[in-house]
């Protein structure tokens, strides 16, 4: 599995939760995203792992050929889109009365990141300088 299939099914599965009011599943994947990000566990890699496959790195094309070399941060990108994802999440749950659209057109939007591959707030924190 891919960082890109997995995206695709986590805006799935968002999207899914959010229609049929599935409070057990959406608790679920925000618990999954924040422990993923906390311990660098990830679904993909682990699926990987059991497999025995050879996951492939996906590299950006930059501006500057020294962001790629140094990065600011020495967190992944990947690591903090989890935390990310997973905070924006729980806010939009708690405060759905408010904010009832947020998870909503964050289930869109990464149900198409991993249908186009391209994230926009992935991009966003790798130009911030995580590797």
């Amino acid at each position: 599995m891919t960082d890109r299939n997995y995206r695709t099914l986590l805006g799935l599965l968002i999207l899914v939760a959010l229609y049929f009011n599935l409070d057990w599943l959406m608790i679920g994947l925000i618990v999954v995203l924040i422990a993923e990000s906390i311990t660098n566990l990830r679904i993909p890699r682990l699926i990987c792992m059991l497999r025995n496959c050879a996951l492939k790195e996906q590299r950006f094309v930059y501006a500057d050929a020294a962001e790629l070399q140094s990065p600011r941060f020495s967190i992944e990108a990947e690591r903090v889109w989890r935390f990310v994802v997973g905070s924006f999440l729980m806010l939009g749950f708690i405060y759905i009365d408010l904010l009832w659209f947020f998870p909503w057109f964050m289930g869109f939007a990464i149900f198409g990141a991993g249908l186009s591959g391209v994230c926009p707030v992935l991009l966003a924190i790798r130009w911030l300088g995580f590797k």
